[in-house]
């Protein structure tokens, strides 16, 4: 054993802040990780919704778990690079990436015409989001081809398929599910795993506010039964690590409830979600293994 291996296995989360990237990173840390907290936040908020990559450290340590924070602008890959190099340095491994950063302007949020949306869009959702997604991947895997282990994990949704909200939005939802089949093929040797989890409606301070505003009705954006709060997918995510077989479902785009059923996990509220298949039908991408069986591999 590696003498700077420490006792709780090691995750970055990227996009820490609040909303959902907060939610998996104390998740995990109840879970017993050390989670490595990235965003541009450290002491203020910015933007109009509170939270911090400092308040989420803090949460996890109550959680039972170690935060560690982690500064980092997701668009400038020197800082990226860096963070990356800290926690080989700090820790001498990482089980876990999350790729979570993304950006969603609360005037994005309802559908509308690309031609009538800044092309700002574009760089919150491809360059804060998607490319971000694969600079992370980039950085982290030779750590993770190294020790023989690990899991890369894209936080994306059915827009990928299916329009949603904006082109930009769907662009880049498609892009993390292709960009986690892809790393797959070329992880698979080295004992490194790649999935892309498609959640329900996240219960965010934000999508909340909607709810309770009339702002998020209609199974076009999701329904009560498929709420699900923050800290679901780390959940699942905490319950793949722990079962050790990752690789089982490398390659593949999941529904996060439907990993849930499968490991047993239920969200924080003792519910487990009902799954959104129905509205939006199956994902693209299959586990590696099921395609191998299928002689499509």
């Amino acid at each position: 054993m590696n003498a700077k291996t420490p006792e709780k296995p090691v995750a970055v989360v990227t996009g820490a802040s609040r909303g959902l990237g907060r939610g998996i990173a104390i998740a995990l840390g109840e879970a017993g990780f050390t989670v490595y907290c990235t965003g541009r936040s450290d002491r203020a908020a910015i933007g109009p919704w509170a939270g911090t990559v400092r308040d989420t450290a803090e949460e996890i340590d109550k959680a039972g778990g170690k935060g560690i924070v982690a500064i980092c602008d997701h668009l400038d890959d020197g800082q990226t690079e860096a963070l990356f190099k800290r926690v080989d340095a700090e820790q001498g491994r990482l089980d876990l990436l999350v790729n979570n950063a993304f950006a969603m302007p609360d005037w994005a949020v309802p559908d509308g015409n690309f031609w009538e949306r800044p092309l700002s869009l574009w760089r919150d959702m491809i360059d804060v989001g998607l490319r971000s997604s694969y600079a992370a991947s980039h950085f982290a895997a030779p750590i993770m081809v190294r020790q023989g282990s690990g899991l890369i994990a894209n936080t994306s949704g059915p827009g990928g398929k299916v329009y949603r909200h904006s082109l930009p939005y769907g662009v880049g939802k498609a892009g993390q599910d292709k960009l986690a089949h892809d790393m797959a093929h070329e992880l698979k040797p080295f004992g490194v795993a790649a999935i892309s989890l498609w959640p329900g409606l996240i219960g965010t301070e934000r999508t909340l506010a909607g709810i309770a505003a009339g702002g998020v009705v209609g199974d076009n954006a999701g329904n009560l039964p498929h709420i699900e709060t923050p800290y679901f997918i780390g959940r699942v995510l905490a319950a793949i690590h722990n079962s050790g077989d990752a690789m089982t479902l490398s390659g593949g785009t999941f529904y996060s409830t439907e990993l849930a059923e499968r490991l047993g996990v239920v969200d924080a509220d003792g519910r487990l979600p009902v799954s959104r298949r129905p509205m939006f039908g199956a994902p693209l991408y299959h586990p590696l293994s099921e395609d191998i069986a299928l002689g499509t591999s």
